[in-house]
């Protein structure tokens, strides 16, 4: 199936470090390639992949689930990890889950984690229909485009595939349970005024990670997508520190 224009996977090949940035749900490598873009004039190599069903239909997403996924961002990690002697991972939404689950997984040869208002819950209760919805209807109203910043658009789907969505409510449960064994430095960074994703998924992350060298940073000006939105040069800035002073020492 022809993927959308614009949401092409990004790759720069650079230094021994490597950065992988892991898109979120329902959306594209648009909404990171400005951070993949800044990173890489920098000299690090970095990939953004594209997730199965992503860039596509919401329909075509419905038929993938969080394995596919995670599948497609531990593949590009293995890769990165081949060829750099230290690798870094960013993720937005549910690409910070992902970035999680990779930690859990891979331990120490994660040299640290770059968060965006990730998420690994809601707090409306309309998702626990969620299980059963998926049965009758194939989709819903779009979360993607939460953005304040006039002019901007955020590549994803017009709907919200029921059945994918599911999948990541599943998938939460096994990356809080083992939230514990994350232990790289992280920089996690929140819009304090998000209509997607609730603050309490950060604080539930920084409240069970295993992590000493942990720092949070509140984002003013944005809404969820904050790698589009007014606060994006901070979060560039901010990883690009971060990632200097975890991955070059």
């Amino acid at each position: 199936m022809a993927i959308l224009t614009g949401a092409e996977p990004f790759s720069h090949d650079g230094s021994e470090v490597g950065v992988l940035l892991c898109h979120g749900f329902t959306g594209t490598p648009q909404s990171m390639r400005p951070w993949g873009e800044y990173l890489a004039e920098r000299g690090y190599t970095v990939r953004i992949p594209l997730l199965p069903g992503h860039g596509t239909t919401w329909q075509e997403m419905n038929r993938t689930g969080w394995q596919d996924w995670y599948s497609c961002v531990d593949t590009a990690f293995r890769e990165l990890h081949e060829s750099c002697e230290r690798v870094v991972v960013g993720g937005l939404s549910m690409g910070g889950a992902l970035s999680l689950q990779l930690a859990q997984e891979h331990g120490p040869r994660i040299s640290g984690l770059v968060l965006v208002n990730p998420a690994v819950k809601f707090d409306d209760p309309r998702t626990r229909l969620v299980p059963v919805l998926k049965h009758f209807i194939g989709s819903l109203e779009a979360v993607g485009n939460d953005i304040k910043k006039p002019g901007v658009t955020e590549l994803a789907y017009p709907r919200t595939p029921l059945k994918a969505g599911h999948s990541q409510l599943v998938a939460w449960q096994s990356v809080v349970r083992d939230l514990p064994e994350v232990t790289q430095p992280v920089l996690l960074l929140r819009s304090v005024e998000d209509h997607i994703v609730p603050a309490s998924s950060s604080a539930l992350i920084l409240s069970r990670i295993s992590s000493r060298d942990v720092s949070e940073i509140l984002l003013r000006d944005s809404y969820h997508v904050a790698t589009l939105d007014n606060d994006a040069p901070r979060i560039f800035d901010e990883s690009a520190k971060f990632i200097e002073r975890i991955a070059l020492t």
